[in-house]
């Protein structure tokens, strides 16, 4: 089914837009979760907390590309549901990793005005990856923003595993650097 025929059935307020969604996205939001939280039950959590999310969202909201909307949304169920479980321990997952990888470039407090600072690096972080090229810009997100592994990025980008490391590694050197230009002192 097109993925404007499933936002009309939420609109419609029509329960088998929910179906629709599970059989059309479910894996691909299942995948998402677990490279964030590495549990099957917590990921399967996440992607039913999803759905639901939906469903109170849609309407008023009306996405224009459903899956990315609802990739935001299980990427950020899943990453509360991982700081909820991980307070005190950690727990290897590809989110782990990756944000590790991006330590040296980012760094993120609690407080409103940092969240509101946030906001804003989000933004020079988007502009920066308009700049980029288009390999580089899939590796970083789907390593980054998906949390896929460093073999999935490469092979779905169509590069080796080498070569996608040495782009990653490069990209968040010349983030660092445009971070710094944007007064970003890291």
């Amino acid at each position: 089914m097109q993925d404007e025929k499933i936002v009309e059935l939420y609109w419609e307020r029509n329960e088998s837009a929910l179906k629709e969604t599970q059989d059309k996205y479910g894996k691909y939001l299942f995948k998402i979760a677990y490279n964030i939280l590495s549990d099957n039950q917590d990921s399967e959590e996440s992607v039913n907390d999803t759905y639901l999310a939906a469903w109170n969202s849609i309407p008023p909201q009306r996405p224009l590309t459903l899956s990315v909307y609802l990739a935001k949304l299980t990427r950020r169920i899943a990453i509360d549901i991982f700081r909820k479980r991980n307070r005190d321990k950690r727990i290897p997952s590809e989110y782990v990793v990756s944000m590790n990888e991006l330590e040296g470039c980012l760094s993120v407090g609690n407080s409103t005005e940092q969240e509101i600072e946030v906001r804003h690096l989000a933004g020079v972080i988007n502009d920066f990856l308009k700049e980029l090229p288009e390999t580089s810009r899939n590796l970083f997100i789907g390593r980054y923003y998906f949390s896929d592994s460093l073999k999935e990025v490469s092979r779905y980008c169509g590069v080796s595993e080498s070569k996608a490391k040495t782009l990653l590694f490069r990209t968040r050197q010349k983030l660092k650097i445009h971070l710094e230009k944007e007064g970003y002192k890291l």
